[in-house]
């Protein structure tokens, strides 16, 4: 790991670090905020955010002013980067798939299978490492994301509730086995439905498999949302009342898809997180 840049910022580092993952078998960058409270060597709660299509691992640091309230909560950061990339990593000429759109699944097809391994990557390989790396407290991790990161993130709770404690997201695709964006992902990834358990990569699916398994969720969506339709609250809304999940779904009139959106709330998500780990009070 070698770190390639650092930042002071609100009292503490914003720092971007480059690594060969061998998940991904390509290098890989990622962002770390670390609040005054981790450089000075005390355990602090961790949240996973996972970016959105075309973002990387600088996106949310540049444009989500998240460093100010986690520097006051002593909350680590961790931000990876939304796919592989490099020359011999494969991509496509459009913007919703290849590099810029990992849809954080492990691939099966060719030939997105060499590199796109990324479920793998953020769960075994990048949080084990930046657990061994930081100091985190193992206890207190949750994950957060946005849009096509916002998916991941749902997924991976959903998943590993073993590992990530809370969950959160703003304007997620929350069922992407029914919108054109999830699909076209899937089926380039995973090969046809048929042949492939799609509804194992999707939130709403997973819910209903799994039942309730967070104290309480917290998603945040835009009602002028340009991408509304790809998203489907509603399906996860209904998806959670049929297992007994509890879940805060709040709508927001005249907000949009992009980061405008996230810097107007991502205090109350970061709010939210820590006050299950009882860091800080979080009113509706």
């Amino acid at each position: 790991m070698e770190q390639i840049q650092s930042n002071m910022c609100f009292d503490g580092e914003q720092r971007i670090y480059t690594w060969s993952s061998k998940a991904l078998k390509s290098d890989s960058k990622f962002s770390v905020y670390l609040p005054p409270k981790a450089l000075q060597g005390q355990p602090c709660m961790a949240l996973f955010f996972l970016a959105g299509l075309t973002c990387n691992e600088e996106t949310f640091a540049i444009k989500a002013h998240a460093q100010k309230i986690a520097s006051t909560l002593g909350i680590i950061l961790i931000m990876p980067d939304t796919s592989p990339r490099g020359d011999g990593v494969a991509d496509d000429a459009h913007w919703d798939l290849g590099q810029g759109a990992g849809f954080y699944i492990n691939a099966t097809q060719t030939p997105w299978s060499e590199h796109f391994q990324m479920e793998r990557y953020i769960v075994d390989e990048l949080y084990e490492h930046v657990v061994a790396s930081f100091p985190i407290n193992c206890e207190k991790i949750g994950i957060m994301g946005h849009s096509m990161g916002g998916h991941g993130a749902l997924t991976l709770a959903w998943k590993y509730p073993e590992k990530f404690k809370t969950v959160s997201a703003f304007a997620p695709i929350c069922a992407p086995t029914q919108c054109a964006w999830g699909q076209k992902a899937f089926q380039a990834y995973l090969g046809d439905a048929s042949d492939s358990d799609w509804s194992a990569h999707d939130a709403v699916a997973l819910v209903e498999h799994k039942g309730a398994l967070f104290s309480e969720v917290l998603i945040d969506q835009g009602k002028n949302d340009q991408f509304y339709s790809q998203l489907n609250p509603h399906l996860l809304k209904q998806a959670c009342q049929k297992v007994g999940q509890k879940l805060m779904l709040r709508e927001h009139a005249g907000y949009d898809h992009g980061y405008y959106f996230i810097q107007s709330f991502i205090a109350d998500h970061l709010r939210f997180h820590a006050s299950y780990f009882s860091q800080v009070d979080f009113k509706h």
